[in-house]
């Protein structure tokens, strides 16, 4: 049975990797769908794979599949949409993600509802009387001329509320990012967001390169940004993930964001509301 959180709450349940089931009123998103399991290889591209270390806490078979009204997804990695979910969800599930991502699931897979949007631009979703916009914003996935061989990110901005247009509550999904400047104009035009979810792991690649952040930068983002509560996702599933938890949960602490961090096991929920104090 669907389930519907409190009048101006967001309710997210977390799967495992980036995946999370967010709803808020009549609304239902799923985020970076990843649904392999443990012992299977995520494709990374340039013949690069990572082996699953753990179960995702929902099977995709268990999706609430008729209340989905979209996928929210960062970029077209195989730890963030995998084969499991291109079998699995419906083709004709509207995905919003990031233009290159767009143009290969339309094309080569058929999910013909699936919207690119370039940093900045906003696509928006309705269900009844509740609303979602979702806003692409900046991210870099990989430092220097190394971000032409991963695949384009985006962060997104899910803005929550009725069929008036008023925002009653915002979240912020980092994508997988690393620290650089442009994260700051989300500082500058989005000065009040509710929950902050960070992709976190310190994803290291053959040869060192780090494309994803690590404890420091993650905390850094938090400095940035400053969010009324964060819940760190991506840093426990494969294998090429360097940063554990418990680093970031320290160096967090040590810069005084203890009390902004929720903890949220695979599987569990969170509900956050839209007068949550820093």
């Amino acid at each position: 049975m669907q389930r519907t959180p409190p009048v101006g709450t967001v309710e997210v349940q977390f799967i495992g990797n980036a995946t999370l089931l967010i709803r808020y009123g009549g609304l239902t998103l799923l985020t970076d769908p990843n649904f392999l399991h443990r012992g299977q290889r995520a494709h990374l591209g340039y013949g690069l794979v990572s082996r699953r270390l753990t179960e995702p806490a929902v099977d995709v078979a268990d999706l609430p599949h008729a209340d989905l009204d979209a996928v929210v997804l960062s970029h077209l990695h195989g730890d963030h949409f995998d084969r499991v979910a291109r079998r699995h969800l419906d083709r004709g599930l509207p995905f919003v993600t990031t233009p290159h991502a767009s143009r290969v699931l339309q094309g080569l897979f058929g999910f013909h509802r699936a919207v690119g949007l370039r940093t900045w631009q906003s696509h928006t979703l309705l269900r009844g009387d509740s609303l979602v916009r979702v806003t692409a914003l900046p991210g870099r996935h990989a430092p220097g001329p190394a971000r032409r061989l991963l695949p384009p990110v985006m962060g997104s901005l899910l803005e929550f509320g009725d069929r008036s247009g008023e925002i009653r509550l915002i979240l912020y999904v980092s994508g997988d990012t690393l620290m650089f400047d442009g994260l700051r104009e989300i500082a500058r035009r989005h000065p009040d967001i509710h929950l902050a979810v960070l992709h976190l792991g310190g994803t290291t690649l053959p040869g060192g390169m780090v494309v994803t952040m690590d404890a420091e930068q993650g905390a850094d983002l938090l400095d940035m940004i400053r969010p009324h509560r964060a819940l760190p996702v991506h840093y426990d599933d494969y294998g090429v993930f360097r940063s554990p938890l418990s680093d970031f949960l320290a160096e967090a602490g040590r810069r005084g964001h203890g009390r902004r961090i929720l903890r949220c096991a695979p599987g569990e929920r969170v509900t956050v509301g839209g007068d949550t104090r820093r």
